[in-house]
This record gives structure tokens, C-alpha cells and sequence, in this order.
């Protein structure tokens, strides 16, 4: 059995913009020992290509040749577009309740190729065209690293056999609120043609409703050392005003939402990924100040004029699916009572 992962995560910090992860797939459920795995990895493409080139010399060297369309596909194999840290933690919850899936990475390039192999993901590169549908389909990459953002989705659709789920993870951005005020679900949408950064996602998620699949809007994307909090520190002082709301998801919340809802096998539906715990841009860094985990110290914010936020709230999307965040807020995250 096999899941095919395409792609990373889009980042959406909401704020700040910065100006404005062939060859044939196999059963990986082996000893958790690199060198096994790769031995295994290069027998069976010796068998399946006559060649004794490692998985990742097959890859590189395929180009734009397809993979071999032979082998079973199993009821729970995955294919992950874009493995990044989102992805990458799909790929672990996913193997944790089929231990016996097959589990597939597209990326755009082979820099982190045995990395994957090690987590027990078999990757390809985006220009090997594969020939195998997957019935879990997962893409995650991000929009900045091609020019055909909609098309590559519309291509990652064609990869899903119309069973399972095809789900894609895309931004709180479109919602059209600058008030700081509540959105859900069903909440207005940006009009296409007013924001080159909203229309390449609203466009990509028409390619995803009209395939069957699903989309799952997340909020602020954070761990402990990636998020908008790491960016300020980095600045020291950001040129933003104080009080724009923001709304945020621990990676690992959002991946066990992206999980819950692949496993709820649904047709064209829009689901939202945040913690419920909308929060300034100051009480951000208030909490991060009072947490004491941080070497670097804060500035402050000076902006006056921009716009402001939205409040997220995603209780529609809990209900439905029945989930709830391992980590409830931003300050719970950091151990810090609210």
C-alpha cells in the first residue's frame, strides 16, 4: 500500500508578507535502518529497471520519463505533492495507522531525497510524470516555486483515482476581512483580479472542487523556531502596526487535521485549520517575551496604517470532523497561562 505526498506547505503568516519537498514505488515497512532500506530500495529497481543506480540516481537521471505503472496499489497508499515540514508530518501520522501503506513524495528537486527515504517516503522528482493514481492524494507545496500554480494542482488531481481523498492545503489569506473582524468557513472571498497573492490560490482551489477534492484553508503556521515570531526577532523592530489580528495553527495541529479530513473521505467541501485564539501582533510578541524561551529580545512594532486582520474561527470544521488542536493557542504552545 502507498501514499503519495506532493509538495511543501504554502507558508501564511497572514502578517507579515515578506515583501509580501521513475521510480516505481514499493512496500517501505522495512528495519528502520538506512542502509537496509536503501538496499532494499536498489535491488527492486535493479529488478524493475535493470539497473543498479540508487534511488535517487533513478530520479535524477529519469527526467521527463514516466515510472513504471506495474504493481499493486494499496487502499491506504499515500501520495504526498510537496514534503515538506507539513507534509513530512502527514507522512508520520498517516504511517502510524497503516503501517503496511506506500507513501510518496513529489518534490521539485533531489536536495532532500535521502532525508525522505529515511523518513520512509519514496520521492520523485516533479518532472517525472507518474503513471500509478494514488486514492490518498495530499498537496502541500507552496504557490512560489512555479509559474503554473493552478495547472500543477490540476496535474496532482489527475494522480488521485477517485477514491480516499484529495485534499489541498491552501490560506486563510482570500477571506476578505481587513476589520479584524470574525470569518468562518462560508465567510466573502477576495474577488478575483484584485490580489495576484489571492487569485493564484482561489484559482488553484477552483482545480480542486471541480476535481472532487477538498480544501483546507490554514491559518499561521508556527513552530518553535519557524513563524511570524521568528521573523520579528530576526527584524527587531517591524514597520507594522500593533494591533492587527492574526491567526494561528501549530504545524502538528495542522497536519492531524489534514489526516482527519483525508480519513473522512469527503467530496468538494472548504474546511478551515486554526487554533481559535486570534491574537495581535503585540500580544504575539508579549507572549513570546513572557515565556523566557527566547535569547533575542523584541523591538516593536511602528506601523500606523496598514491594514488590519481577521478572527478565525473554525467551529464548523471541528464539528464536522471531529478534531480538536493539540495545542489550543499560541500561549499554550509556549507553556503560558492565558
Amino acid at each position: 500500500m502507498g501514499v503519495l505526498v506532493v509538495g511543501s506547505v504554502i507558508p501564511n503568516f497572514e502578517a507579515p508578507i515578506l515583501s509580501s519537498n521513475n521510480l516505481h514505488t514499493f512496500s517501505i515497512c522495512v528495519p528502520n535502518t538506512s542502509s537496509t532500506k536503501l538496499k532494499f530500495l536498489r535491488h527492486t529497481c535493479s529488478e524493475s529497471l535493470s539497473s543498479m543506480a540508487s534511488p535517487l540516481q533513478v530520479n535524477a537521471s529519469k527526467g521527463n520519463e514516466e515510472t513504471s505503472s506495474s504493481g499493486i496499489i494499496g487502499a491506504n497508499d499515500l501520495l504526498i505533492v510537496g514534503p515538506g515540514i507539513l507534509g513530512r508530518l502527514v507522512a508520520n501520522m498517516w504511517r502510524q495507522e497503516h503501517q503496511k501503506c506506500e507513501i510518496v513524495g513529489q518534490t521539485v528537486t533531489a536536495d532532500h531525497h535521502e532525508e525522505l527515504l529515511n523518513l520512509g517516503i519514496v520521492p520523485y522528482l516533479k518532472t517525472t510524470k507518474l503513471t500509478r493514481k494514488y486514492p490518498f492524494v495530499i498537496f502541500c507545496a507552496p504557490p512560489t516555486q512555479t509559474s503554473d500554480y493552478p495547472g500543477d494542482v490540476r496535474e496532482a488531481a489527475s494522480y488521485w483515482n477517485g477514491e480516499g481523498s484529495f485534499l489541498f492545503t491552501s490560506s486563510s489569506a482570500p477571506y476578505d476581512c481587513y476589520n479584524n473582524g470574525y470569518c468562518h468557513e462560508d465567510s466573502p472571498v477576495v474577488p478575483i483580479g484584485r490580489s495576484p497573492r489571492t487569485d493564484v490560490l482561489l484559482k488553484a482551489e477552483k482545480e480542486v472542487i471541480a476535481s472532487g477534492g477538498c480544501v483546507l484553508r490554514l491559518a499561521g503556521l508556527y513552530k518553535s523556531d519557524k513563524g511570524a515570531h521568528v521573523y520579528w526577532l530576526e527584524k527587531g523592530t517591524v514597520d507594522a502596526r500593533p494591533d492587527h489580528i492574526l491567526n494561528f495553527i501549530h504545524y502538528e495541529d495542522a497536519a492531524s487535521l489534514a489526516v482527519a479530513i483525508l480519513k473522512k473521505q469527503l467530496r468538494c467541501q472548504i474546511f478551515l485549520g486554526c487554533d481559535n485564539h486570534p491574537l495581535s501582533r503585540q500580544e504575539v510578541m508579549d507572549i513570546v517575551e513572557k515565556s523566557g524561551k527566547f535569547s533575542k529580545k523584541f523591538g516593536g512594532f511602528t506601523g500606523k496604517n496598514d491594514p488590519l486582520g481577521k478572527k478565525l474561527d473554525n467551529s464548523k470544521t471541528r464539528k464536522e470532523i471531529g478534531w480538536e488542536p493539540k495545542y489550543q493557542s499560541y500561549a499554550h504552545f509556549l507553556g503560558i497561562s492565558e
